[in-house]
């Protein structure tokens, strides 16, 4: 059997598919292995190119291969379903990511390290809290409305709610229980959030490139720390609008017979990324609009003829440069001109 030059390989919780070429593209393997198999396969091979999707486990294996001496790509898999052949399986899978791996445009997905793995666990971790923390306090607002207490949205206000409902003769007993309880999980989320939010700033403070994009107006600790966290290698991406195009704050392009036509912005790239852009630079604008602080030109410029939620997008769009920029180059952020508020996430 010639050697193989390439491998495509489709994973899963227990099967994993190979599919391999030779230097004349012409299939040399076609495989298929359990899981405790795969280490042992690979370790045997002559060092080869092994191409994955970015999924499920894909970066676990993509490290374990590397420390064989393989040389791993892992890939989006909407780039690889486009070579995915009719009448789809496993086999054709691999066949597709070998393929698509193979062309000299594809992008591919940087392997993260543990280290980094453990650290979106905590930016993961938060943001379930906080979801949770939502929906108790939606929960309990709106049993208190069944009996007639009624309080304002956010989360300081349910303590306040909690001790009235606790001191009313007129919720029955049973009820007012029941409100403890869901008082006591209450304190309970705030306390573990509190814990992992001293974790993520502990972390960005031990991080320089986290501290350095935390002064960019629109960026706090939290923001930073998920740029530094989630963004590739900045030399990834040619220029600064590259960047925010990954983020999805660039418009969708609808161009054809000569004609340009641009949509709304493509949502692509990270979602929870994007939205604390949008977010801080929502922030930035409530100030400039409240009068603190003296915007930039450009910025008071923009405000006067866009919406303000269209300003936001475009001023997300301006911090993600300005963070890839600083990324790029290890400067401190000097301003966009005259000084803007520094009130984020």
């Amino acid at each position: 059997m010639s050697q193989s030059i390439r491998i495509g390989m489709d994973t899963s919780k227990h099967i994993f598919q190979l599919h391999g070429v030779d230097a004349a593209e012409q299939p040399v393997l076609r495989k298929r292995l359990r899981r405790k198999e795969v280490e042992a396969f690979f370790a045997a091979l002559p060092a080869t190119v092994i191409g994955m999707e970015a999924c499920g486990a894909g970066h676990h294996w993509a490290r374990t291969l590397r420390a064989l001496g393989h040389e791993v790509r892992l890939l989006a898999p909407q780039h690889v379903k486009p070579y995915v052949k009719r009448n789809k399986n496993d086999g054709r899978d691999a066949e597709a990511i070998c393929e698509a791996m193979s062309r000299p445009t594809m992008r591919f997905v940087p392997v993260k390290s543990a280290e980094q793995q453990a650290a979106l666990m905590l930016v993961g971790m938060r943001d379930r809290l906080i979801a949770r923390r939502t929906q108790l306090t939606n929960t309990i607002r709106g049993y208190a409305a069944e009996f007639g207490l009624a309080t304002a949205k956010g989360t300081d206000k349910i303590e306040p709610l909690l001790a009235r409902i606790a001191e009313d003769d007129r919720v029955p007993a049973l009820a007012r229980g029941l409100f403890a309880r869901l008082g006591r999980e209450f304190a309970q989320l705030a306390a573990e959030i509190a814990a992992i939010e001293a974790d993520l700033l502990a972390w960005h403070r031990a991080d320089a490139t986290s501290r350095r994009l935390a002064r960019i107006p629109g960026i706090g600790p939290v923001t930073a720390s998920v740029l530094v966290m989630k963004a590739p290698d900045p030399a990834a991406f040619p220029s600064g609008r590259h960047f925010a195009a990954w983020l999805g704050l660039t418009p969708k392009d609808h161009s054809t017979g000569g004609k340009t036509r641009h949509g709304t912005i493509t949502r692509a790239g990270d979602e929870r990324l994007r939205s604390l852009l949008v977010v801080g630079a929502t922030a930035v604008i409530q100030q400039v609009r409240r009068g603190r602080g003296h915007p930039a030109p450009w910025l008071d410029a923009l405000l006067r003829r866009k919406p303000p939620k269209l300003a936001a997008v475009a001023l997300a769009n301006k911090i993600a440069r300005t963070a890839w920029k600083l990324m790029m180059s290890g400067e401190d952020y000097r301003g966009w001109g005259a000084a803007v508020p520094a009130t984020a996430a």
